[in-house]
């Protein structure tokens, strides 16, 4: 048997517990990061003014996605022919981790912006090529037809530490009266110490794996060989991409419900504000909210995924966004929106999950890696799309509402791609 493909013994259930927790522990990165703390801390206090702040933010991120988008599938290609996932995943955490332990020396001052930028793309690199070689896996640490169960699992353990995180960071340290540890209001101390607290975060819950859950034997070919080879082989997949054509549809449609997704994330809190007027603290109440319910949903759903397959949950989970993404966006009460906006985040999770698990199903033996990177450009190559056809539509009509229902486009748009694509039935050892 070749160094490249997985043992038949499956690992006992520490292993894949501890597999999950490092959903737990990296997804604090985006959470406390880049979405809620340290992306208002960076726009409202260390930038010249909101608006500036909120540009060179994107802009950051923005470039750190393109690069993963580009860079993704030669890593896989690579990391398929070296055979062990682990290593990958410990250095690229490791760089997210010590990123995120140097954003402590963000100061609220705009002098610090080029500091913060640097540092802001750095950790999201990190972080976005660690989850393709841990993503990749999945194929590996469970029994055929239980893959869905197991990448649910996983994603509710991602939200589940990305809330129990940003718990932790805004009532232990940003809402601390008084502040812990002698920390300086006046500096935004207690603010940049949430960027320590990530990293001590994601430190400490990825032990498990690293420690208890297989990898892949190392391939005796040197890594320059390898990377020869991985490189000569992801030239061939895309050469003969036409071949792969179940994939090639699977990703287009990733491409358009992940942007759809991504941007309902990014945009609900501003239109909650702007619509219903909400206050900081009520978003970050909404946004733990729309955390619990969306773990929930990926927790419920992964049985539903193995069930019925991953193909047939997207479309259902799709379904049900659209169905009540259109109250959403016509409701005038504020109690009717919470009710609505949190019964669509019960069908945010399970999409995505079960996109993790019909990736596993259509990739080639030997080659997960590899595919996990095209499955992470597939959610990278478009991001943009989203945000700036939304942008533009609130623009054009001078309103929220008609913004946000360019999301329910590309729901559709992804639905209707995905729908022709004929499911593979699941692998047999």
């Amino acid at each position: 048997m070749s160094d490249s493909v997985p043992s038949t013994r499956r690992p006992d259930r520490r292993a894949i517990f501890s597999w999950c927790l490092f959903d737990w522990a990296n997804n604090s990165y985006p959470t406390v990061i880049t979405t809620f703390i340290f992306a208002a801390y960076f726009t409202r206090a260390v930038a010249e003014t909101p608006e500036q702040g909120t540009f060179l933010w994107g802009q950051a991120t923005g470039l750190a996605g393109l690069a993963v988008a580009l860079t993704g599938p030669v890593l896989g290609a690579i990391a398929d022919r070296a055979g062990a996932r682990k290593p990958w995943i410990f250095w690229f955490s490791l760089l997210s981790i010590a990123a995120s332990a140097c954003l402590w020396f963000v100061r609220p001052d705009a002098g610090d912006i080029p500091l913060a930028l640097a540092l802001v793309a750095l950790g999201a690199l990190g972080y976005e090529y660690a989850t393709i070689f841990y993503n990749s896996m999945l194929p590996d640490l469970t029994t055929p037809g239980r893959t869905g169960r197991l990448s649910g699992w996983g994603w509710a353990a991602g939200y589940g530490g990305g809330l129990a995180c940003l718990v932790v960071a805004l009532y232990g340290l940003v809402q601390a009266d008084p502040p812990p540890f002698g920390l300086d209001p006046e500096q935004a101390e207690p603010v940049r110490a949430t960027a320590l607290l990530v990293a001590i975060w994601y430190a400490l819950f990825m032990i498990p794996l690293l420690l208890w859950t297989p990898d892949r034997p190392r391939s005796a070919l040197p890594m320059a060989q390898a990377a020869r080879q991985g490189l000569r082989e992801l030239h061939q997949l895309l050469r003969d991409i036409g071949q792969h054509r179940t994939i090639v549809r699977f990703l287009l449609a990733r491409m358009f419900y992940t942007d759809g997704l991504v941007t309902l994330f990014a945009f609900g809190g501003i239109y909650a504000a702007g619509t219903f007027g909400m206050s900081f603290a009520e978003i970050i109440q909404f946004g733990i909210a729309m955390n619990v319910t969306a773990g929930l949903g990926a927790f419920l759903f992964a049985w539903v995924d193995d069930w019925i397959g991953p193909k047939r949950t997207i479309l259902i989970t799709l379904v049900f966004l659209i169905g009540f993404g259109i109250p959403v966006l016509v409701v005038e009460s504020v109690t009717w929106f919470w009710i609505l906006a949190l019964t669509l985040g019960l069908f945010v999770g399970p999409a995505q999950a079960a996109g993790r698990s019909l990736m596993a199903r259509l990739a080639p033996v030997g080659k997960e890696a590899e595919m996990f990177g095209l499955f992470a450009l597939s959610g990278k190559a478009t991001a943009w799309a989203g945000p700036m056809l939304l942008g533009g539509v609130t623009l054009m009509f001078d309103s929220q509402r008609a913004g946000m229902a360019t999301i329910l486009a590309f729901f559709v748009v992804g639905l209707l791609i995905l729908l022709p694509l004929k499911e593979p039935a699941a692998r047999r050892d």
